[in-house]
């Protein structure tokens, strides 16, 4: 039987789901809510009035979509534009960078993209898939929700592989990512346990850790120096993205229609998007993507800090076609669409 829709359906504005998201952000909840198609899993109630885990992913994702645009102007002004057409936003992926260092964790952090994953897997997400980007010596990994893939966006989260790159590299790697803490609190481990057990939390311990799941998607590690920066930068832009900006969404990810008319439209308003569309092997998921907005980071420079301006984080369109084996939206990834989509933060 399909799933409903927010075409289908209207947000109950009493849901668990909903309230975590209007308790946190407040005037501003409703205008975002409104914009992002994600009715169904924010209605969703658990046994007793609980906040299910569907609802907190939703509340989750919607936090990260609101933090993304705040930082990511072309992104904001895509789904402005797309408001004014009176369309709502269907929320496709938010893309994750981690780093594994060599030998073992990553300062405080675990290893890689088991920092993101121990928050993921008791809301409900499990692998999908997993995509070697072997000219970037990383790998992406899939994340789909095992309620609702197709309604709750999915986590692209993708790890680099310190260890494929030459000494000099790995020894600043360590000194940069290897200051890392946990900002995961003692009541939030105790939360994503009874998440895993139960698959559903009450709604002011949902309330009380959401927070603090917001901020595992952020930078963990200390200011890093400005000669460490361009060390990592000589050898992978992507790390040098880490560098700056941690866990933070590298690019969130709406789905349309027809992207092409989409991509079209943006250039003909003279917004710096990619040239081509990528598109899969399979031929089912196309994907293009904006520039990454600068944005002024902080560097270490002989005991005191300079600003430069840096790559920051930008957003994506893409289309996805229904797979005629199964019936269902392909909800897959394609390593040369990952790969290339990727550069836009080295087009900044």
């Amino acid at each position: 039987m399909p799933v409903a829709t927010g075409d289908d359906m209207t947000l109950d504005q009493t849901a668990p789901g909903a309230k975590l998201v209007a308790s946190l952000l407040g005037a501003r909840a409703a205008p975002v809510l409104a914009t992002i198609d994600l009715d169904a899993p924010l209605s969703a109630i658990g046994p007793n009035g609980t906040v299910p885990r569907a609802g907190l992913a939703a509340a989750l994702n919607v936090l990260l979509f609101d933090d993304l645009l705040a930082r990511v102007p072309t992104g904001a002004a895509f789904v402005a534009e797309q408001r004014a057409r009176d369309e709502r936003i269907r929320f496709d992926h938010g893309a994750i960078r981690t780093v594994c260092l060599v030998g073992g964790d990553t300062g405080a952090l675990p290893a890689g993209q088991a920092a993101i994953a121990r928050i993921l897997q008791p809301l409900g997400y499990a692998v999908a898939g997993i995509y070697p980007l072997p000219r970037l010596r990383m790998t992406g990994h899939a994340w789909a929700h095992r309620d609702q893939p197709e309604l709750l966006p999915q986590f692209f989260v993708s790890e680099l592989h310190v260890d494929q790159f030459d000494a000099q590299f790995q020894y600043v790697a360590q000194r940069v990512f290897g200051t890392s803490s946990d900002p995961l609190t003692e009541a939030s481990r105790a939360a994503l346990l009874q998440l895993e057990r139960d698959e559903s939390i009450p709604f002011q311990m949902a309330l009380d850790v959401l927070p603090n799941f917001l901020s595992a998607f952020g930078r963990q590690h200390e200011t890093p120096s400005l000669r460490d920066y361009e060390a990592l930068l000589s050898q992978s832009a992507e790390a040098a993205w880490i560098a700056t900006e941690g866990n933070a969404f590298n690019h969130a990810t709406s789905r349309v229609a027809d992207i092409y008319e989409a991509a079209d439209r943006q250039r003909a308003r003279g917004v710096p998007i990619k040239d081509s569309v990528e598109v899969s092997q399979n031929g089912r998921v196309r994907q293009t993507a904006f520039r990454a907005d600068p944005v002024e980071r902080p560097f270490a420079v002989e005991g005191s800090e300079v600003t430069r301006r840096v790559p920051g984080s930008f957003y994506e369109i893409i289309s996805r076609d229904i797979d005629p084996a199964t019936g269902t939206l392909d909800l897959s990834f394609d390593t040369g669409n990952a790969t290339g989509i990727f550069a836009m933060t080295r087009a900044a």
